[in-house]
């Protein structure tokens, strides 16, 4: 009876999961996210945090409402330099919260940098511009942190640069993400990041050749195989026959000479038989 309750319990717990948003990303101070459901009974919040504060506070005017997005012009004020806040999305349904996500920046707010991706065989260029609101308040404190990773796996941080950089020994045919951040290097306090990117890595004109020359050899291959066993089989079936037929031995007993101590067996003639004649007596 313990077990059906846990079960059970596990499974009440599973169904009140609640689904968090996708894809929120701020335009032009106006946030919008993705519903991952068309679940009448889901009201969103909206919070926001300053860079120089931890705590996540509510956004009045984006407390549980039912829409998919939320004026969030009101965050200037709370922000520091040019009103530079964090923004995250979480779901509400009966009580139950969901996981909150952030958002990211679609047109290079000035508190997001702006970049670009360029692919070349083997390596990733990530194009920045120096010339940003932050970069005159804080100087070379500011820089951009890199987050890189392959599409579909989650982004790693891959290191801090000032202006443009290329990524290099990328593996040929993959396709890359990527976005970026304004970081403070004296207290590592990270800003609202770039929304991804993606661009997928060409083969290079040598590596593309050889896997094409590796493609057709590996064809002819399978082919010259496939005709040759072909030829066997219609050909040398008689052969093959022969050969896996197993040796015919005869056995060492008949091929050992008959001595005398091994003689057949004499087959005796039948015995005579004594008979009496019996005479006829006629009586007169």
């Amino acid at each position: 009876m313990f077990w059906v309750f846990l079960i059970f319990q596990a499974f009440t717990q599973a169904l009140s999961k609640v689904p968090p948003p996708q894809n929120i990303y701020v335009a032009n101070w106006l946030l919008i996210w993705t519903e991952q459901t068309e679940d009448r009974e889901l009201f969103y919040t909206v919070q926001s945090r300053s860079i120089l504060d931890n705590n996540w506070k509510d956004i009045p005017a984006c407390v549980q409402i039912a829409l998919n997005f939320c004026n969030v012009t009101s965050t200037k004020i709370h922000g520091n330099h040019a009103g530079c806040v964090m923004l995250r999305v979480q779901a509400e349904r009966d009580g139950l919260t969901s996981i909150p996500v952030e958002a990211c920046s679609s047109q290079g707010e000035p508190c997001t940098p702006q970049f670009s991706l360029t692919a070349r065989p083997g390596s990733l260029t990530v194009h920045l511009s120096g010339d940003h609101s932050l970069a005159q308040e804080y100087g070379a404190h500011v820089k951009h942190r890199i987050y890189l990773g392959k599409k579909g796996e989650s982004l790693k941080e891959h290191s801090d640069a000032a202006s443009s950089l290329t990524i290099k020994e990328l593996e040929e045919g993959q396709q890359y993400c990527a976005k970026v951040q304004y970081v403070t290097l004296l207290s590592n306090d990270t800003e609202l990041s770039s929304c991804i990117q993606c661009e997928s890595i060409p083969f290079s004109a040598g590596s593309k050749e050889k896997k094409i020359t590796a493609g057709v050899f590996t064809i002819l291959l399978i082919v010259i195989l496939i005709v040759g066993i072909v030829y066997i089989c219609i050909f040398h079936r008689r052969t093959i026959k022969h050969w896996m037929q197993p040796p015919c031995e005869i056995p060492v007993v008949f091929l050992q000479p008959i001595s005398g101590k091994h003689k057949s067996p004499l087959i005796s003639s039948p015995v005579d038989e004594q008979c009496d004649v019996l005479s006829i007596i006629e009586s007169e």
